[in-house]
């Protein structure tokens, strides 16, 4: 009975665990975005200029298919046209929030 108790205690802190870092920062992935990526997108709308060699926020969150969890795991994953930026997974997803509420 007890290990049973124990078990469902553990549960319901994973879960709650779970849904706390399930809840981007749109907030934090500005800021994020502003450092890290302004240098060569577009990010916000008072923003002047960026590369032409990468997309505005603007346009990557009006892709068809645009999916906030998608481009969260892409931004973990170093690539050749953009730096490793160490994201922790909560970044990438605040970012990929920040993103998306750009469309």
């Amino acid at each position: 009975m007890k290990r049973t108790a124990a078990c469902l205690i553990s549960l319901s802190v994973f879960a709650a665990l779970t849904n706390v870092a399930a809840a981007a920062n749109a907030s934090n992935g500005q800021t994020l975005a502003k450092r890290w990526c302004a240098t060569c997108h577009v990010v916000a709308a008072d923003q002047k200029s960026g590369s032409t060699q990468a997309s505005p926020f603007s346009a990557i969150a009006g892709k068809p298919g645009f999916d906030e969890h998608k481009l969260a795991f892409f931004l973990l994953d170093p690539h050749p046209r953009m730096p490793d930026m160490n994201l922790s997974r909560s970044e990438a997803a605040d970012l990929a929030a920040y993103i998306g509420s750009q469309k």
